[in-house]
């Protein structure tokens, strides 16, 4: 148990340093800023919230509306894939910034060994596509029909490129001996 409070707070501490860096950029105007749990009514309701930002600081409509699915698919990733810790709690982050009409948010969550190897590995492998080629591999696992083992298809990542038009910049932080808080950012231009 003394080791599940010092991962708690040792992920509290990672996001605290993560926030800072974000936020303290140059220019950088902070839209939203969330850590803890991800229930299904906070997942609705920030993405409701940043649906309503959006819209106040006049963001084309195409735009808010890719900013959506992406908030939308990061949070689902927190929720579905995030790891637990003693309490059956899922802690993760999600951050939105704006600099000079460009978005940039940032998603996060502690993640294990395994999970580790595999996010790199798949992730690596979209970055290093083309935007036609993330589209044709999207298609090919839709018309495949093969789920992982949590039912997906493993489309979250390839839709958050899509969406995004843009490779997504990731990183892991060392929690404890087996966990790794995952941290990736997405940027989205008009």
């Amino acid at each position: 148990m003394a080791a599940q409070k010092e991962l708690n707070t040792d992920v509290n501490g990672i996001f605290q340093e993560l926030h800072s860096k974000f936020s303290e950029r140059e220019g950088a105007y902070l839209l939203m800023s969330h850590f803890g749990e991800f229930s299904q009514d906070l997942v609705n309701s920030l993405s409701e919230g940043l649906e309503y930002i959006m819209r106040s600081n006049n963001a084309p409509k195409i735009l808010t509306k890719r900013m959506f699915s992406i908030m939308i698919e990061g949070l689902q990733n927190i929720r579905l894939h995030g790891a637990r810790n003693h309490e059956n709690k899922q802690l993760g982050h999600v951050m939105i910034m704006e600099i000079n009409d460009e978005y940039t948010v940032s998603i996060g969550n502690v993640v294990d060994t395994k999970s580790k190897v595999v996010l790199t590995n798949h992730l690596n492998m979209i970055n290093n596509m083309s935007h036609q080629e993330v589209k044709d591999y999207y298609i090919s696992v839709l018309t495949n029909g093969v789920t992982t083992e949590k039912g997906g298809a493993g489309l979250g990542f390839v839709t958050l490129a899509l969406k995004s038009q843009s490779t997504i910049e990731f990183d892991f932080i060392d929690c404890d001996t087996d966990r790794y808080y995952f941290e990736m950012c997405i940027t989205l231009s008009q």
